[in-house]
């Protein structure tokens, strides 16, 4: 009982046992139960999904304000909706990826899945990592945020151009140095067949596991963004993890419904942009303001207003003009 109680990270054991149980239960949940025939997802079945992952979230919320307070109760809140809308934007990667391999739509959940445990592993040694070094060198909070307000003004000025996937340098050494098959072979990410010179069975990769190395490495860029945005918000590892995840999975169930309608969002990635710039500012804000921090509540509201904003112009101005009466 003893070992539950122990520090680790800021916070008990045993609430860092009970949030990767919870995940681990989603996760062989999710697989062995709701997906076990690999089935393809369609809107309605991701909605459902994603509307639970988003309760839950939210809940895991009132757990964090109940436990820890308030104070950290918002900031994980504010940190959930910063994750979750910054993550939106690697939906059109995702999506781009699925097209460029042509990974028929019942596969892709497959993919997603397993990428989804790269995302669990690398996120928590890159806020390990990042959390360390803040609590050693407190003025890297400085650097991070004035790292999300260039990202931010870059985005705005058209800097985060298209991925080019056909001269991807990570593809073309896979190519290189390892045996990949032009087709898919169903849901397997390697196959062994006759190596075309010596005639021996060896190992393939399929384009299925190549399209999961290019989606984890696309979650690894995307960190690079959103790991210094929650860290502008809290420093708390606990809260930073946790909103992370929780954002991650339910992306995962709604890429489904969100893929369908990409084009509806034109005008996100330039409010994902002034989100950046806000979240990078307010540590300058409260510095000059004499505040010892950036009031939570505030930065919750704000940044509800960026994203409605970006989603309600961007709605507006996709919509399909009604035809002209004769």
């Amino acid at each position: 009982m003893e070992l539950l109680t122990l520090i680790f990270l800021g916070q008990p054991a045993w609430m860092w046992l009970g949030f990767i149980g919870l995940v681990m239960a989603l996760l062989a949940f999710d697989l062995g139960v709701l997906h076990r025939d690999g089935h393809e997802i369609n809107v309605r079945e991701s909605l459902l999904l994603s509307g639970f992952y988003i309760a839950l979230g939210v809940t895991f919320g009132g757990f964090v304000w109940w436990q820890l307070g308030p104070q950290s109760g918002v900031e994980y809140l504010t940190g959930f909706v910063v994750e979750k809308s910054l993550a939106m934007d690697n939906v059109f990667v995702i999506a781009m990826i699925f097209g460029y391999f042509a990974i028929p739509r019942h596969l892709q959940h497959r993919v997603l899945f397993w990428g989804i445990l790269g995302v669990i592993v690398l996120r928590a040694i890159m806020i390990g990592v990042g959390a360390t070094l803040v609590s050693e060198f407190g003025w890297l909070l400085y650097v991070f945020a004035a790292f999300l307000v260039f990202t931010g003004i870059k985005m705005l000025t058209g800097g985060h151009g298209e991925t080019d996937l056909a001269n991807n340098p990570v593809l073309s050494f896979m190519r290189r140095r390892f045996r990949v098959t032009d087709n898919l072979h169903g849901d397997r990410f390697f196959i062994r067949q006759a190596d075309p010179k010596s005639g021996k069975l060896v190992r393939f990769m399929t384009p299925l596991f190549m399209a999961l190395v290019m989606i984890e490495i696309a979650d690894v860029i995307f960190a690079v963004d959103s790991v210094p945005a929650i860290f502008a918000i809290t420093t708390d590892p606990y809260i930073v993890y946790t909103s992370n995840i929780f954002a991650i999975l339910g992306l995962r169930a709604l890429y489904f419904a969100l893929a369908a309608i990409l084009h509806r969002f034109a005008y996100l990635k330039q409010a994902l942009a002034v989100l950046l710039v806000f979240i990078g500012s307010k540590i300058f804000v409260a510095d000059l303001l004499g505040w010892e921090k950036f009031p939570a509540e505030w930065s919750l509201a704000i940044t509800f207003i960026i994203l409605a904003t970006g989603i309600l112009y961007s709605v507006w101005r996709t919509a399909v003009p009604k035809p002209a009466e004769s």
